[in-house]
């Protein structure tokens, strides 16, 4: 049985192992640095400004008075708004391509979603200032502030300004729908064919068999695809400042302005004019990028927790 040690083995061996071994502890290597340079500067203003940092709307940086709140509530809710309009479309288009689209359709409809994460975010950005918002605001924002529809309740009230969280929510919905759709894809792919079988023996049809017996297996990695999805939206930061209307405060309406975490360092981190002021927008960036790897590790261990089964 050959060995594989590289005792004895030739110096090109030895520097291979060495190059790939140093290659491969230099990404953590990367990221801990990168960790560590964002908590140093970002240290001085959660130092003067404490937790309420993360609770405090009044951002003024004449004044030295600086509070993320509102940039971390526009985060979210364009994140949650993304995911529950990307997430059922994503499924859907999954399991269309897995269950039902015949062999030459499957690969052409898979091309053209996957190619949606690969438009740059400023494409986003302009196709929303010149398509997406003109649409919201004249035809779709009136619809919804009807009262007839949706005009009394507060998330749809308010005058329609167009560049708003429901325009930054659209287009990151979009813009995840590939990603959650690609895993979603392959964790459908990866179900083992019995279990479809054993479902069909049963009497189940087409239908009952994806819903009782392939989506509870794949529940975990379907999971972990919405999670990588959010982990996308959560550090989007182009097509977002350019819809958004980039206001720093917190409103329950759809229609109004806002701004998240990733908008608010792309527009002040080339005017901040003090050291509290880039401290306190390095400080938006480690909660951004703490949040961000969190998302993140949970998306992989759900969708390793699938694979594993699947192989087993």
């Amino acid at each position: 049985m050959p060995s594989t040690s590289l005792h004895g083995a030739s110096a090109g061996d030895r520097i291979y192992r060495f190059a790939t071994t140093a290659f491969a502890l230099s990404i953590p290597l990367l990221l801990v640095l990168l960790g560590v340079e964002v908590a140093v500067a970002a240290w001085p203003a959660l130092k003067a400004f404490k937790f309420s940092f993360l609770t405090s709307s009044d951002w003024d940086a004449v004044n030295g008075v600086f509070g993320a709140a509102p940039a971390i509530y526009g985060t979210i809710v364009s994140s949650a708004l993304a995911l529950v309009i990307a997430t059922p479309l994503a499924i859907g288009v999954a399991i269309f391509l897995s269950e039902f689209a015949p062999a030459w359709l499957r690969q052409p409809v898979a091309f053209f979603v996957d190619l949606l994460a690969a438009i740059p975010s400023v494409v986003y950005g302009l196709w929303g200032i010149f398509v997406l918002v003109p649409l919201l605001r004249e035809h779709v924002m009136p619809f919804l502030a009807d009262r007839l529809h949706l005009g009394n309740t507060p998330f749809f009230s308010g005058p329609a300004y167009g560049p708003s969280m429901l325009a930054a929510g659209l287009i990151l919905a979009i813009m995840v729908l590939p990603y959650i759709s690609s895993v979603t894809r392959e964790v459908l792919m990866a179900v083992p064919r019995a279990q479809r079988e054993a479902a069909l023996a049963l009497g189940a049809t087409r239908w009952e068999m994806i819903r009782g017996a392939v989506l509870p297996y794949a529940s975990s990695g379907i999971m972990g695809g919405v999670i990588l999805g959010l982990g996308r939206a959560l550090g989007e930061t182009m097509a977002v400042t350019m819809v958004i209307g980039n206001r720093h405060e917190i409103s329950a309406s759809l229609f109004a302005p806002g701004y998240t975490m990733a908008s608010l360092i792309a527009n002040e981190f080339s005017e901040a004019t003090n050291d509290m002021h880039l401290s306190a927008l390095m400080g938006v960036g480690a909660v951004l990028l703490a949040i961000t790897l969190v998302v993140n590790i949970i998306a992989r261990w759900l969708v390793w927790r699938v694979q594993r089964q699947a192989r087993a």
